[in-house]
This record gives structure tokens, C-alpha cells and sequence, in this order.
């Protein structure tokens, strides 16, 4: 194997004002002008107003173009009015002269209508991605406590559903509100030809509020329900679709549609509910102006036949009126959409005002010259702050620069965690962590985690290309660079003989490689970064003994000068460290030299052979030459345990 060329991290002390410079990517899309109001006592249309100001402009130009192009409109019976009366009936004017203003008035109603519905929908897609960059980048802050006991599936639906859903009725809500203005200026024409007729025609308008208002305390908790029975959905088929190796290999297809069945069945009991309540409110709101057309032909035809009226009056009010019936329609949909948005709308404030409890200081300072100077004092930690069992209690540990230590203990004795609080994904309950000489809490989140490079047990590939998850820390890197992290890892080799090499496209979660080859990507990412401070949580669980003694070749090099802390298992990871230390009971219970451990520590004998009993396990699923490979080491391990043991009883 070619010798890696990527540099080993050295330390260097601090040097005087120096900053710490970002090696990610900046983001370069554009920010949301606007945010969420946090004042939780106002409605939930007020508090997403400073979204809507921020577009205001065009916004308030597509309402007053849609308001000319209705009062356009308007004046269209009233011409007509004036045609019958003035050409068809008295013959003073040429009937052409109002066929022209006709043509006229729709010509500029169909521009200014153009232009209305095109910054319409341009601001509704500017505040959709203003709503849903404002909800992400909450996200990104929010802290691990935090996904730990939220489904993704609802995280998802807020984010797209939710999100739509208040968007439409920001945006369409205001226009539906202009267009039945049309009433107003409607109601101001039919005044100004007779006023005894136009209060008749708008009689049933009274009872038309009060359906609505009805309407709207029936659909709102329907509404809610409905959003929350589609997250639920999203959160199965979410899970679904990354657990299906697991639901195969159970054979769980069909219990797992049952449980999707039911969700999609009380979803569908929802919308029937929904569709119910608009099937008995939405004939009225819709035909109560219809009464008011026969009012109007009853009144109206009376005056006529007596001579008190013009026929081209009553055409008019006929007219003015099937106006009105399209805008007390879409009243109807305006408060459907009005109690589905506020039910969105409540969902998404429930993420947007839950806070971060992992924050950075206000005078927080970024962390530059590390030295690799690692101090755990007097720790104590639980994932639930209430819990009164503590996962790690009076922990205390000091890694000098350079060191490279080892974590072993039993499942469940803390050691995974312990690499969690050194990268500050939850803060410590009592005690502190210091790096140099400095406690963690009063660092930028940024500058710590930029020192502190982890590798997961499990780890994550995104499906973009190898070189993409490799660069995924340094974006900028060149693939020199890259190569010599993905050498450095032992995964150049297998790298080469995939199909468009370092170009080649992983799957979902990076699937389309097996367990050993994801996480050899996973160190070269980290490599790559070329942290003074550097987590291996269990990196090469997935990966044969040969290929593991290779990485390990190379992973020696790489932590010359650097401080590691190796979350370990495997004899042979173990090999790597100077110092080994044994966890059981939230603390830490033996401290030195693996051989020091085996002779003086029995429970250290007993985890390993407890890790050498998983291992045989893992071998008998593995092929017949990685079984025959690792069986050989697992029982050579097992033989010197029990060995060393039984010398212990003895």
C-alpha cells in the first residue's frame, strides 16, 4: 500500500492573535429578510407579519393591480346599464361607443390581472422560502436532547405541509379579501342606481358573516387534527424507508402497512370530518347571495312593470350579483384555508420557540493554538437533567497533547458518552471540560467542534459523491489532499474499483457500500479536517481484521502529535493507545497500560472477553473467508483471556 501523503497534525503553541478562520463552506444563498415574531401572546398571523413586510413592495403592487383589474370590472354592468338605456331603448347614443369601452376596460383588466397573479405568486414563493430557511435554520441550532425525542416525520411535515399551508393563506388570503371588495364597489354602483333595490340585494350578507363565523370555530381543531394525523404518517413511511433492511429482514412488510393503514385511516377520518363540516356550511355561505338575486328579481321586476325601474337597471343588478357569487365562494375556501393555517401555523411555532439548551456564550471565544490539552473534572452527566441515575458521576480524566487513550468498559458504561460532552452535543450536569486551559462552555460551538474531529460506530454518508463525503469538512480541498485522507484510511483500494471511482455516487445513507467501507470513508472525512483532537468511537467495528491492521498502519502515523481518544472494543484497536481506561459504574475504575490492566484488573479481562464473544458473533454472519479470518483472531483473544483469567483466580 502506497505510504500516505496527508500531513500529521503537530502542536503548535497559541500565537497571539491569531483567529480562528472556518474551514467549511460559507452559505451563500440568500438570507431570509425577515423572522418569526417571538412574542408568544400574539395571534399567529401577527407573528409571521415581519415576513410578510419584508416583501411588501410587490406584494402591495399585485393587491392593487388585482384591485384596479376588479373595478374594471365593475363598471362593466354599469355600461351596460347605460347601453340599454341611452342606445337600445332612447337611441342618444351610438350603440358602438360603449362596445368600445367594453373591449377597453377588459383589455387593461386582463394586463393589470397579468401582472397581479404573476408578483402574487412571486411573493408567495419568496415568503415559502423565507418560512422554510427560517424553520432550517432553527433546526441546524436546536440541540441533540432535542432530535432525541422528536420524529423526524414530524420535523418533515412541519417543514413542508405546515409551511405550505401558511404560506397559501399569507399570500391568497389578502387577494380573496380584495376580490370581495368587490361587494363594496359593487354595492356602490347598484347605490347610485337605486337605493331601495341595493339594500334588498345585500339583505342576505348578514347571514353570510355569521355561517362563516360558525364555519370557522367547526373546522379549526378538525384542521389541527388533520395536519398532526399527516405528520404521523410521514413519521412511518420516514421510518420505513431507512429501516427497510430491517423490516425485510423480519419479514415486517405487512404489519408495518397495518400500522400505515391505520394512520392513513385516521387521516382519512379527518378529511371526511373536514369534508363534512364544509358540505354543511359551504351551500350557504355559497347561495345565500342567491336569495338575494330573487330578491332583487321580485322587487326589482315590480318597479320595472310599474315604471320605476329601467329593464338595464335590473340587468345590472343581475349582474353586480353573479359577481358576488364568486367571491362569497372562495369566502368559503378563505376560511377553510384561515383554520388550517393557524392549526400549521401552531405547529411550527411549538419548533420555532423551543430554544437550544447547547449554546454559544454572548462572550464566547473561539478556540485557536490547541494543543490537544484534554481535562474532565469532577463530571457528572444524564441525558435527562431530571433523571436522578446519572450515565457518568465524579468522572475525571486528563489526556495530555499528544496522548492517545483508550475508553473500555461494558454496553452502557458511558464511554460513547463521554465523546459526546467533549464536542459539547449536551452539556455536562456538574463539573466541567476543559481544553487547555479553558472550560469548553466558554467556547464557540464552531471553533470546538472545528479542534475535536469524530468518527461514529454508525456512521452517516450523505448521497452524494465519495469525494463529496470525503470533502464534506473541507469543501475546498484538493483531491490530492483527498486521496491521501481516503489512503490514510485504508480506502483508497476499494475507492478505485468502484465504478466512476472517487465520482461514484453513494445511496441513500451510503447503503450501496457495506458497513467496513462506510466507515473508512468516515475516518478519511475526518482525517481531512486534520484536527488536534481527534474521537474514534468504535471506527473499525465494521471492518475485517486485515483491512483493520492496515488502517491502524496508517491511523499511527496520523495520531503522532495529535491527541486521541479511541472508544474501543477490539484488542487490536486498543493496541493503538499509551493509556487504557476502564469505566463501570459512571466512573472510571482502572488506569494504565493494557498489559498493567490485564494483570491487576480482572473485571478488565472479563469486558474483553465479553467483546470477544460480540466479535464471534458478528463473525458467524460474515463470509467463509472474513469468519475463517477473524474466528482465528477472536479465539486467540478468548484463549489469552481466560487464561490470563484463571491466573487472576488463581
Amino acid at each position: 500500500m502506497k505510504a500516505p501523503t496527508l500531513r500529521p497534525h503537530r502542536t503548535a503553541p497559541p500565537e497571539r492573535g491569531t483567529d480562528f478562520v472556518p474551514i467549511t463552506e460559507v452559505a451563500r444563498n440568500e438570507a431570509p429578510r425577515a423572522g418569526i415574531d417571538p412574542d408568544t401572546s400574539l395571534s399567529w398571523l401577527r407573528r409571521a407579519m415581519p415576513v410578510m413586510r419584508a416583501h411588501q413592495g410587490i406584494f402591495l403592487t399585485s393587491l392593487i393591480l388585482s384591485f384596479v383589474g376588479l373595478v374594471l370590472t365593475v363598471q362593466i354592468p354599469n355600461l351596460l346599464n347605460h347601453a340599454i338605456n341611452n342606445s337600445i331603448e332612447h337611441h342618444t347614443v351610438p350603440l358602438s361607443h360603449y362596445v368600445w369601452w367594453i373591449v377597453g376596460l377588459g383589455l387593461v383588466g386582463a394586463v393589470s390581472g397579468y401582472f397581479a397573479r404573476l408578483f402574487l405568486f412571486e411573493t408567495a414563493y419568496d415568503i415559502e422560502y423565507d418560512l422554510r430557511n427560517i424553520i432550517y435554520e432553527h433546526l441546524t441550532r436546536m440541540s441533540f436532547s432535542f432530535y432525541d425525542r422528536v420524529q423526524s416525520g414530524q420535523l418533515i411535515s412541519r417543514a413542508n405541509s405546515d409551511i405550505r399551508s401558511v404560506q397559501m393563506y399569507m399570500t391568497f388570503a389578502p387577494l380573496i379579501l380584495v376580490q370581495c371588495s368587490i361587494a363594496i364597489v359593487a354595492f356602490i354602483f347598484m347605490l347610485s342606481i337605486n337605493v331601495v333595490l341595493a339594500f334588498i340585494a345585500m339583505a342576505t350578507m348578514p347571514f353570510v358573516y355569521l355561517t362563516g363565523v360558525k364555519m370557522r370555530k367547526s373546522m379549526f381543531p378538525v384542521s389541527w387534527i388533520i395536519q398532526a394525523r399527516l405528520a404521523e404518517v410521514a413519521t412511518i413511511v420516514d421510518e420505513n424507508v431507512n429501516g427497510v433492511r430491517v423490516v425485510k429482514s423480519f419479514a415486517a412488510e405487512q404489519q408495518q402497512l397495518r400500522a400505515l393503514s391505520g394512520a392513513a385511516e385516521r387521516v382519512q377520518w379527518g378529511y371526511i370530518k373536514d369534508a363534512d363540516l364544509r358540505a354543511r356550511f359551504t351551500p350557504l355561505v355559497q347561495n345565500l347571495p342567491q336569495v338575494g338575486l330573487a330578491l332583487v328579481l321580485l322587487f326589482g321586476g315590480y318597479m320595472v312593470i310599474h315604471g320605476t325601474l329601467g329593464i338595464g337597471a335590473i340587468l345590472a343588478f343581475n349582474a353586480y350579483l353573479l359577481m358576488l357569487q364568486a367571491p362569497f365562494m372562495m369566502l368559503g375556501m378563505l376560511i377553510m384555508m384561515g383554520q388550517r393555517a393557524a392549526a400549521s401555523a401552531d405547529r411550527i411555532y411549538e419548533i420555532l420557540d423551543e430554544q437550544p439548551t447547547v449554546t454559544d456564550k454572548v462572550d464566547a471565544v473561539d478556540l485557536v493554538g490547541c494543543t490537544g490539552d484534554v481535562r474532565f473534572n469532577h463530571v457528572d452527566f444524564a441525558y435527562n437533567q431530571n433523571a436522578e441515575r446519572l450515565v457518568l458521576a465524579d468522572f475525571d480524566l486528563h489526556i495530555s497533547p499528544g496522548e492517545t487513550v483508550a475508553l473500555v468498559g461494558r454496553t452502557g458504561a458511558g464511554k460513547s458518552t463521554v465523546a459526546r460532552l467533549l464536542t459539547r452535543f449536551y452539556d455536562v450536569k456538574h463539573g466541567s471540560i476543559e481544553i487547555g486551559d479553558r472550560d469548553i462552555r466558554d467556547l464557540t460551538l464552531a471553533s470546538l467542534r472545528a479542534n475535536v474531529g469524530v468518527v461514529l460506530d454508525e456512521p452517516f454518508l450523505f448521497s452524494v459523491s465519495v469525494r463529496d463525503n470525503i470533502a464534506y469538512g473541507k469543501p475546498s480541498a484538493s483531491f490530492e489532499d483527498i486521496e491521501a485522507a481516503a489512503r490514510a484510511a485504508g480506502a483508497h483500494e476499494f475507492i478505485s474499483r468502484l465504478v466512476d471511482g472517487y465520482d461514484t455516487v453513494v445511496g441513500e445513507r451510503g447503503y450501496t457500500l457495506s458497513g467496513g467501507q462506510r466507515q473508512r470513508i468516515a475516518i478519511a472525512r475526518t482525517l481531512l479536517v486534520n484536527p488536534p483532537i481527534m474521537v474514534l468511537d468504535d471506527a473499525t467495528s465494521a471492518i475485517d481484521v486485515q483491512v483493520e491492521q492496515e488502517i491502524h498502519a496508517g491511523l499511527r502515523v496520523q495520531m503522532q502529535g495529535r491527541t486521541t481518544l479511541i472508544i474501543a472494543h477490539r484488542l487490536s484497536t486498543i493496541s493503538l493507545a499509551d493509556r487504557v481506561i476502564l469505566l463501570d459504574q459512571q466512573k472510571i475504575v482502572a488506569d494504565g497500560t493494557h498489559a498493567e490492566l490485564l494483570k491487576t484488573t480482572p473485571l478488565y479481562a472479563e469486558v474483553l472477553a465479553q467483546a470477544a464473544e460480540f466479535e464471534q458473533e458478528a463473525d458467524a454472519a460474515a463470509s467463509d473467508e472474513e469468519r475463517t479470518s477473524r474466528d482465528g483472531n477472536g479465539n486467540g483473544l478468548r484463549d489469552l483471556l481466560d487464561s490470563v483469567r484463571g491466573g487472576g483466580q488463581r
